[in-house]
């Protein structure tokens, strides 16, 4: 057997290459041209009215909540209530604009509870940041209704959640500003990108020059001929200090034939998860995430959860067997700056001691799948 890996993305090449030689041959490989032409094709996969191609999940965190702060006059020192499972992207983001990030505990969804957001609601809350952890959607519709009952923002980390589907319609629908992930491991691999979905069309035009370094032009609409583009075309304004956050063309190009597969590649990790379950569902020492009847998840983590006693343990045990497994994730109020709420989200440190990521990516094979679950099975023993 050979070496079992936790991600190994899998890219159409001949497909990508050709695309990419479009913008070779064209002479353009930054914004504008294959970015718009992507934007398009989210737009009608998701059915989300707006989306603007960036150059990482994080960058668009970081960018809705500047624009927000900046547009509703939240002050530094304000709250944003948010999961301490996660990748401290998320919650970077928050301190990047002196904002305080506020975590909340999480279900057995290992998304935030609705419950525990409601205990954390303060005078200074200013929004709620819901990670769709593996692509779980959790209890977001009860978070939603929290929201707005309290005119909070909701914004949507949905690194995992490409192709994910809840109540019947893509992640990100009802959603203040949705921000997705097209990193080389994730269910719609580039090299590393994002898109930002805001629900609506002034931000869009907002995030749009915010990424552009306040610029009110991109440079592909100040090319070509025509009165639009063309005319003054040395000319434009710069109305905010903005950043350079923009995806570009080469990477769009690759993002453009992986979303012609997301579906069936995502079809593909529901198979394998199934073997999972099948094979490891009976064992009492192995619980799963819990999710609702009315998500169809990306599933871009297959996670087990063990006693905390032997979960490194295992984790040792299959590295010696050539499997290589993962923990998403070390919870973040064990980190220097978010230290101040350590002890405050006991099931989210509790599931950060147990949790174990296994192998799920395209390259694998059924046995495979197999071989792992069997080993598992062997060190439980």
């Amino acid at each position: 057997m050979n070496r079992i890996q936790l991600f190994a993305p899998q890219f159409h090449v001949e497909e990508c290459l050709a695309e990419i030689r479009q913008c070779l041959d064209a002479g353009w490989t930054g914004i504008g041209f294959k970015t718009n032409q992507f934007e398009e094709a989210w737009r009608k996969h998701t059915g989300l009215p707006f989306a603007y191609f960036l150059n990482s999940n994080t960058t668009g965190l970081h960018l809705v909540l500047r624009i927000f702060k900046d547009d509703l006059g939240w002050q530094d020192g304000d709250e944003v209530i948010t999961t301490p499972l996660t990748f401290v992207s998320t919650n970077h983001a928050i301190l990047y604009e002196r904002l305080r990030p506020v975590f909340a505990d999480v279900d057995e969804t290992l998304c935030l509870d609705p419950h525990s957001i409601e205990q954390k609601i303060t005078s200074r809350t200013r929004a709620v940041m819901f990670v769709g952890m593996a692509g779980n959607a959790g209890r977001l519709k009860d978070v939603m209704e929290i929201c707005k009952e309290r005119d909070l923002k909701l914004i949507l980390d949905a690194a995992h959640m490409a192709g994910t589907y809840y109540q019947k319609k893509h992640a990100g629908h009802g959603i203040d500003c949705t921000v997705f992930s097209f990193q080389a491991v994730k269910n719609l691999p580039s090299a590393d990108s994002g898109m930002i979905c805001f629900r609506d069309e002034a931000l869009d035009a907002r995030v749009r020059m915010e990424g552009w370094l306040g610029i009110d032009k991109d440079t592909f609409l100040r090319s070509g001929t025509g009165s639009e583009r063309g005319n003054y075309k040395w000319e434009y304004n710069v109305p905010h200090v903005g950043l350079k956050a923009h995806g570009n063309s080469v990477i769009a190009a690759i993002c453009l034939v992986q979303l012609k597969y997301l579906e069936e590649d995502n079809k593909r990790r529901r198979k394998m998860c199934e073997i999972y379950e099948r094979r490891l569902g009976d064992n009492k020492r192995i619980r799963f995430s819990f999710y609702m009847a009315d998500c169809l998840p990306s599933r871009h983590l297959f996670q087990i959860r063990v006693s905390e006693t032997c979960r490194n343990k295992l984790i040792l045990f299959l590295n010696e067997h050539d499997i290589f497994s993962g923990v998403h994730y070390r919870v973040n109020s064990e980190y220097p700056m978010y230290r101040y709420a350590l002890g405050t989200c006991p099931n989210a440190e509790k599931a950060s001691r147990e949790v174990v990521s296994l192998p799920l990516h395209l390259r694998l094979k059924d046995e495979e799948v197999v071989y792992v679950s069997e080993k598992i099975l062997e060190f439980l023993k």
